[in-house]
């Protein structure tokens, strides 16, 4: 891969949608808790999407920061649908969904202290280990501050790509709604990050809700609404930052609009890349400029 990509989340209420539209999508990104109990034939027909376009494998359920031992029953079912459908890559989220034998039922965000760094890179070894291919992580929404932190999300998550060596999957409607709740520069958190450490992004859309004290408002992620302009901005500013090709993925999870205003976020994607990619390349010498350099050299 040598250049930027956009691309989308597979949805079966979109399938036909997208498979008549492949010549304006680069890259698929397949939800793995939808796919791990699927029968060998629908593994075959996802085997099948996959050579007619890249595919990502998005992971929700294993649960890899939290403070328990990753479950090996869950890498398992894991490594067999990336064995079915051989996936470009495959990520998971930097969350725990249980504890104490306890399910969650949604992505929450641990301690961000060098104890849960060291249990996240113990976990990502193992996933390693079973699967034979490192997730990248990616960081998530939040709408309370994990208590017992000693480090910021920024720290954390760099503390966990440098000491399990995986690259990271950088939401950036995640980073945004974290940034409006948590009054926080988005830019300075981009800055704190390694970003040469991230390869896959991912964009998506959420809505306003009230705190149930009535004293204000929240940005919440919740997949089902158009990307916004803060968000293509965020996308630009790290195409402006980096150097390593970068993959766009359009989450959307509900509230399907029709394919072609899909695809208008997905254009939207891709002028903000360029946008990026112009702001970051040098400025190209004048006529002017050229002919005084040709001097200084003689």
């Amino acid at each position: 891969m040598h250049t930027d990509r956009v691309g989308i989340g597979w949805r079966p209420e979109l399938a036909a949608d997208i498979l008549s539209s492949l010549d304006q999508i680069d890259v698929l990104e397949l939800v793995a808790s939808s796919s791990v109990q699927a029968s060998r034939r629908e593994r075959m027909a996802l085997r099948l999407i996959a050579r007619q376009a890249p595919v990502h494998i998005h992971g929700v359920d294993l649960g890899l920061a939290g403070s328990e031992e990753v479950s090996g029953r869950r890498l398992d079912a894991m490594a067999r649908l990336i064995h079915d459908v051989e996936p470009e890559a495959w990520s998971e989220h930097l969350s725990f969904v249980r504890a104490g034998g306890h399910e969650i039922g949604h992505l929450a965000a641990p301690p961000r202290s060098q104890a849960s760094v060291e249990n996240s890179a113990r976990n990502l070894r193992k996933a390693v280990d079973l699967i034979g291919a490192q997730p990248a992580m990616e960081n998530i929404a939040t709408l309370i501050q994990p208590p017992c932190s000693t480090l910021s999300e920024s720290a954390w998550m760099s503390h966990i790509a440098m000491t399990s060596g995986c690259d990271l999957l950088l939401d950036l409607h995640n980073l945004y709604a974290n940034s409006v709740n948590f009054n926080f520069d988005p830019l300075q958190f981009l800055g704190e990050l390694p970003l040469q450490r991230v390869r896959t992004i991912h964009i998506a859309g959420g809505r306003w809700i009230t705190s149930p004290e009535g004293h204000g408002q929240y940005l919440l992620d919740d997949h089902l609404h158009a990307v916004t302009g803060p968000v293509y901005e965020l996308l630009a500013e790290v195409a402006s930052r980096v150097e390593q090709p970068l993959t766009v993925i359009l989450e959307r999870d509900g509230r399907y609009p029709e394919m072609p205003l899909l695809l208008e976020e997905l254009e939207k994607a891709r002028q903000a890349l360029h946008t990026g990619r112009q702001r970051a390349a040098p400025t190209q010498p004048t006529n002017a400029d050229a002919m005084v350099l040709a001097c200084h050299r003689r």
